[in-house]
C-alpha cells in the first residue's frame, strides 16, 4: 500500500513575487535617484537569492522516509544561504560605488518583510494551487 504524497509548498511563488515587487520598487525609485535604485535592488537581491537557494535545497525531499535527507538539506541550505548572504553584503559594500547603505539594508528587510508574509500566507492556504 502506498503512502501519501505529501505536495511540495509552492514556495517558489514567494521568489517570484519578492523579484517583481523588488524590479518595480526599482524602476520607480531610478525616476528619482539612480543610486537609491540600485542600492535597494542590490539589498533586495542580497535578500531574494540567498532564500531562493534555501528554498531548492530544503524542499528537494518529502516524506517520512527521507526524514534524514531533509534535515541534511535544510542544515545545507540554512548555511548556504548564511554565506550567501554575507558574500552578498561584501560585494556590494566593496564593488558599488557611489552606494546608499541605508537604501541596501531598505531593500534587503523589505524582501525579508514579503518573504515572511508570503511564508505565512503559505501555511494559511492562500498561495497553494
Amino acid at each position: 500500500m502506498a503512502g501519501a504524497e505529501i505536495a511540495r509548498p509552492p514556495v517558489y511563488r514567494i521568489t517570484w513575487v519578492q523579484l517583481a515587487l523588488l524590479v518595480v520598487a526599482s524602476l520607480f525609485l531610478l525616476m528619482s535617484d539612480r543610486v537609491i535604485a540600485y542600492s535597494v535592488f542590490s539589498g533586495g537581491l542580497i535578500a531574494i537569492v540567498p532564500q531562493a537557494y534555501f528554498a531548492l535545497y530544503a524542499f528537494r525531499w518529502r516524506g517520512a522516509r527521507s526524514a534524514q535527507a531533509i534535515a541534511r538539506a535544510s542544515y545545507v541550505g540554512e548555511v548556504g544561504k548564511f554565506a550567501l548572504s554575507v558574500a552578498g553584503f561584501a560585494i556590494v559594500f566593496t564593488m558599488l560605488r557611489p552606494i546608499s547603505g541605508l537604501a541596501v539594508f531598505a531593500g534587503f528587510l523589505a524582501m525579508l518583510a514579503v518573504q515572511i508574509i508570503g511564508s505565512w500566507l503559505l501555511l494559511k492556504g492562500d498561495w497553494r494551487n
